[in-house]
């Protein structure tokens, strides 16, 4: 029931985010990431934001987003969906780390209320060692959720447990640029890393 309850969020979010982007991003001269895109935005995505990492201390996008960045939006509750997707960005990571492109994976929690600081730094290290796990307030996560246009809502909980719907795209992220794509979980590791390469190659 837990594994149906997931899927059927993971659906809702991908219509979501979908109905919600459309415009396309900018093309042609104007676009130096073009050959790369595959997917299409409805004006600006992405943007600053304010969290806590593993240390307790509060830093912002601009702490975090140093280099080429990938950044997932889950929790660490997650029953299989966020371990194989967190886990498939770690493995992309590898990949393009042996081709010798550097590229930090950011895991950002949308469940605040148990994803304390210790909670996602603990998650992040075991995913990948250089993964940033972020956390923050109910405003923070909120903020960061609406920049990137992300969806999550949750389940009423049962005996403190409980499930949060989500979306599950990962975006990749530049430090001067900002955002410049996003990816669908149905990527295997090497098609993501491939991806990737191609707009870290552009700069």
């Amino acid at each position: 029931m837990n594994r149906m309850i997931a899927i059927a969020g993971v659906c809702f979010a991908a219509v979501f985010l979908l109905v919600t982007v459309w415009i396309t991003m900018p093309s042609g001269d104007d676009d130096k990431f073009a050959q790369c895109r595959s997917s299409t935005v409805a004006g600006d995505l992405g943007g600053p934001f304010e969290l806590v990492n593993a240390a307790g201390e509060t830093v912002t996008d601009a702490d975090v987003i140093t280099e080429p960045t990938l950044i997932y939006f889950g929790y660490t509750y997650c029953p299989d969906v966020c371990p194989l997707d967190v886990d498939r960005n770690a493995s992309a990571i590898e990949l393009l780390e042996a081709r010798g492109k550097s590229v930090t994976p950011v895991f950002i929690s949308i469940d605040p209320q148990r994803d304390t600081p210790e909670v996602v730094g603990d998650f992040a290290d075991a995913m990948h060692p250089k993964m940033i796990g972020l956390t923050g307030s109910d405003a923070q996560i909120k903020a960061a959720s609406q920049a990137y246009r992300t969806y999550y809502s949750a389940h009423p909980a049962v005996d403190d447990e409980y499930l949060v719907d989500h979306s599950t795209f990962s975006y990749l992220v530049m430090p001067e640029t900002g955002f410049v794509e996003y990816f669908r979980r149905e990527l295997g590791p090497e098609e993501l890393a491939d991806k990737i390469g191609c707009f870290v190659d552009q700069l």
